[in-house]
């Protein structure tokens, strides 16, 4: 779970998680989002996909990004694990 919680370090990478909370996007619809290089963009998704917190897809000559929601499920339930009852 390390690279969860370095991976959610990062606001940027946060905000790039908030983006496909709205649906899956390619690698341009992210960018034109920030005001930063397409490969500081590619490296923010390297590390979000290194993590397990998003997935992507080849699509003919897009790479669709989107959410992998069994690691939220995962980091949710540890949080809720420590809940006493």
């Amino acid at each position: 779970m390390g690279d969860v919680f370095k991976a959610l370090s990062d606001s940027t990478r946060r905000e790039i998680l908030n983006l496909l909370k709205d649906g899956p996007k390619n690698a341009g619809e992210i960018a034109d989002q920030f005001n930063m290089t397409k490969p500081s963009i590619s490296h923010h998704l390297s590390i979000l996909k290194q993590a397990g917190l998003i997935e992507d897809e080849r699509q003919g000559q897009q790479i669709i990004y989107n959410l992998n929601s069994t690691v939220f499920q995962e980091l949710i339930s540890w949080f809720y694990s420590f809940k006493e009852e």
